[in-house]
């Protein structure tokens, strides 16, 4: 859910204040008073989730002084000054220490909303860029992303945190939508270069000759560093590498050669070749593809991995779910087998996708899940795959995802599971022991 932004209003004159914050409450803001900058100080810090309208005159610490704080704390946090007739000085000093806007008394309210929701955009643009940089620096939270308890991707983990710790380079492949971009940045942040910059280039976004320079350079003056510099140190993330000219496949190869072992700089190649009869080693040279792919991670395609299908299904839905305020679309045993049989030639990507939409059509009241399948994958056999599963897995399944809804949205309670699903105490200790469910999964 978006973070709820808030105004925070500072101005030792109580009318002044009282009266702003009204006008902003009608307008649909959460609004804050303080009397002084100190107490404001006491509640404003790093990463706050609003917006600061200050007056500049003000006694104890002025507006200056308190916008200098601000500044220090957090040089992203919008600022928006209140100045006297005659001010403007004092307000062009503000803009240079930081301030995000300023309004000479008196005012118009309108302009004082609009002002306060162009800062509250930018405010809730930047916390949400610093949770994804933090997030894509976190191997932890971004290892446990890759959802499912098949042995494929139990597998995978295990790779993940092997080769993160290696020092040789990694070739990456696999279907499209499989994850490998989230692979990438996972090896990368579980590993001893985690502090180091991770730069990611798509290759098959460039012109040949643009490439090259955003590669190896020479750059424009005042532009970036080409991505072997910015990268050294650190990791470079080459996605769609078959998309490399034969001229830059040697020019990389001379970059990986002079580093010497082990390289000051790691590359994570990743290949997204969608041929079935073609891989990255035919079309990258054999001395080249043979030392990106000293390591490699091959990722698996989601019709291979049984009834993570379906905790990805649900876990997504409760997201989509969530944020748009409605209810979780109903599941049973049939969707739970078509949602398995389904050939997602899109992955995990074209998942997420009829997740989303089935909790939309739910919120009319329309729809099935079969429906959207079908409709995603007219070019191919509807919600079915060639080789077919067994009944079996579609019922474990089934009641796998079955207790853990149930253990979800009882927040652990084993009294209530038990109750709801009409399960002895022992039936549903030996389910939960099955599927690898645990109870402290749940708590809280």
């Amino acid at each position: 859910m978006p973070q709820a932004m808030k105004i925070s209003i500072v101005d030792d004159e109580q009318d002044m204040r009282q009266s702003i914050s009204q006008w902003l409450a009608l307008s649909g803001f959460e609004t804050a008073t303080f009397a002084s900058a100190e107490d404001a100080l006491k509640e404003i810090g790093a990463d706050y989730a609003g917006v600061v309208v200050t007056d500049i005159k003000m006694p104890g610490m002025d507006g200056l002084a308190f916008l200098k704080k601000l500044m220090s704390l957090d040089s992203g946090l919008p600022v928006i000054m209140i100045t006297g007739h005659g001010d403007v000085p004092m307000a062009v000093e503000a803009m240079r220490i930081g301030a995000y806007d300023f309004l000479e008394k008196p005012f118009n309210p309108d302009r004082m909303t609009e002002l306060a929701k162009r800062a509250s955009q930018a405010r809730r643009l930047t916390l949400d860029n610093r949770a994804l940089r933090r997030e894509l620096g976190d191997g932890t939270v971004l290892v446990k992303k890759l959802i499912g308890s098949s042995s494929v991707m139990e597998r995978l983990r295990e790779d993940i945190l092997d080769l993160g710790q290696a020092d040789g380079h990694v070739l990456i492949d696999g279907e499209t939508g499989t994850g490998k971009t989230l692979v990438a940045h996972a090896l990368h942040a579980v590993g001893p270069r985690a502090s180091k910059k991770f730069v990611q280039i798509a290759c098959a976004g460039f012109e040949p000759e643009a490439l090259a320079g955003r590669l190896f350079g020479p750059v424009e003056e005042g532009g970036v560093l080409p991505a072997v510099e910015e990268a050294r140190g650190g990791t470079l993330c080459l996605e769609d590498i078959e998309a490399l000219s034969p001229a830059l496949q040697a020019r990389l190869l001379t970059f990986i050669n002079e580093q010497g072992s082990p390289p000051e700089t790691r590359i994570i190649a990743v290949s997204n070749l969608q041929e079935q009869d073609k891989s990255c080693e035919d079309v990258l040279r054999p001395d080249l593809y043979y030392r990106l792919a000293a390591m490699k991670i091959t990722l698996p395609p989601l019709r291979s991995r049984g009834d993570d299908i379906v905790t990805l299904f649900n876990r997504m839905s409760e997201q989509f779910a969530e944020e748009y305020g409605c209810d979780i679309p109903e599941v049973g045993a049939q969707e739970a087998a078509q949602l398995m049989q389904a050939p997602w030639p899109g992955n995990v990507r074209q998942l997420i996708n009829i997740a989303e939409r089935a909790v939309l059509q739910n919120r009319r009241g329309s729809g099935t899940i079969a429906s959207l399948l079908m409709a995603d994958n007219e070019a191919v056999q509807p919600v079915m795959t060639t080789e077919g599963k067994p009944l079996k897995e579609y019922v474990e399944a089934f009641e796998r995802m079955l207790i853990d809804n149930t253990m979800r949205r009882h927040k652990g309670s084993i009294a209530a599971v038990m109750e709801e699903l009409c399960l002895p105490r022992r039936t549903l200790n030996e389910k939960m022991a099955k599927y690898g469910l645990s109870r402290s999964d749940y708590l809280g």
